[in-house]
């Protein structure tokens, strides 16, 4: 089925921020018909034509929210395609940094140490700090 005018926004938004091969991907998703269907047009119409393609706050500014809320939710497999998208945004691996120093007073070290985890694997997943180690692969948890 075909995408309506919100949900081609919704994916012009993502495509720049991520390239075409994510937003064909999003776009299979959503016309499929199939489970998951509708969350994905949702996806395209809430998150990205709505509050991404808000103007406001620059992409860059919203990635660093995005990502503080995640870490905060200790939602990690969201987090790590965040990481990729503020990356693409601008953020570089020292505002990574930045954000779960600034996230540790408030949300604790557990959640730190799982976001960590997650953003050090989605940075190695985008080709930056490839020898940085997690916690875990440095026996400390």
């Amino acid at each position: 089925m075909p995408l309506d005018e919100k949900s081609e926004r919704g994916l012009a938004v993502i495509g720049d921020m991520m390239g075409p091969t994510f937003s064909d991907a999003l776009r299979t998703a959503a016309t499929s018909g199939k489970f998951g269907s509708a969350i994905s047009q949702m996806a395209l119409h809430h998150a990205f034509a709505d509050a991404w393609g808000r103007e406001g706050l620059e992409r860059k500014q919203k990635s660093l929210v995005v990502i503080g809320v995640l870490i905060a939710q200790r939602q990690t497999a969201e987090l790590k395609n965040h990481v990729k998208i503020g990356v693409a945004n601008g953020l570089t691996v020292a505002e990574l940094e930045g954000v779960l120093i600034q996230a540790l007073p408030y949300v604790g070290f557990p959640a730190v140490a799982s976001a960590t985890t997650a953003v050090i694997e989605a940075l190695r997943e985008v080709g930056l700090d490839p020898n940085v180690k997690t916690s875990e692969e440095r026996g400390l948890l």
